[in-house]
């Protein structure tokens, strides 16, 4: 299963012309990519003082072009996370679109990051999610989810082999960054997609290395610190056959964590 990192450069208050470029970018991806992952935040960044005028709708323009270019290019989109208008409620919420261009699964942020007071931005998720996306059980997370080991566990149980990250990681937690996503990997025995954006926000820069991180906790694929597309595969067999070596979610003992 061939995948595409997007690792975009987000500019801050620069709706319109993120729009564009993330659309540009998606273009962009190869022929024969099964699934293309953007980061987090990607269309405001996180300038997130007019979400009365500035975030999506179900219904509105920026879904139906990426509905249109999932169909088109014949490929899933893990739509990074947008910040979206739900019933008058404001949420981080990461869309997945099919290859028909159906949204199929969708996911709200449950741990809102309060060092940049996200709380006071957006409604917290409430439950977690995983989908189907070509034909793997896979779970979504988005950013500061990776801090809350809980999370991914659960949805390892609940049947995911991979679970897809976008993000909006600063530099100066970079060496962190790289730690949880390969010890999350190893730790569920996972696939983790982890896509980070670049660019900087308030002068504080974004750190990129976007990754591929195998069940074993080995980085498969890494981007740097530049705006770049990354391709890499997803070996499927490896999830079962590292699960069938060493049994540590048969071997959970969930009765005493209730």
């Amino acid at each position: 299963m061939k995948i595409a990192l997007i690792q975009m450069k987000v500019l801050s208050k620069q709706r319109e012309q993120n729009i564009k470029h993330g659309l540009e970018l998606l273009e962009q991806v190869q022929a024969g990519v099964e699934v293309a992952v953007l980061p987090e935040v990607w269309t405001t960044g996180y300038s997130l003082g007019k979400l009365s005028e500035q975030a999506e709708t179900l219904t509105g323009e920026l879904v139906m072009q990426l509905s249109t270019l999932a169909r088109r290019k014949n490929m899933y989109i893990v739509a990074g996370s947008i910040a979206m208008n739900m019933a008058g409620k404001y949420f981080n919420t990461t869309l997945v679109f099919d290859k028909n261009g159906d949204i199929i699964g969708r996911y709200n942020k449950i741990h809102l990051f309060s060092l940049f007071a996200e709380e006071k931005i957006f409604a917290p998720g409430q439950e977690r999610t995983v989908v189907d996306i070509a034909g793997v059980k896979s779970g979504l997370a988005i950013c500061y989810d990776i801090r809350f080991p809980e999370l991914i566990r659960a949805m390892a149980l609940d049947g995911a082999k991979i679970i897809y990250l976008p993000a909006e990681w600063p530099a100066v937690r970079g060496e962190a960054w790289e730690l949880m996503v390969r010890a999350s990997a190893a730790i569920n025995q996972v696939y983790i997609c982890a896509v980070n954006c670049v660019g900087e926000f308030k002068g504080e820069k974004f750190y990129g290395h976007s990754m591929l991180v195998s069940p074993l906790g080995e980085i498969v694929k890494i981007a740097a610190a530049e705006e770049a597309i990354i391709y890499s595969e997803i070996d499927l067999k490896q999830v079962d056959a590292v699960r069938v070596k060493m049994s540590v979610l048969q071997d959970l003992r969930q009765d005493m964590y209730k």
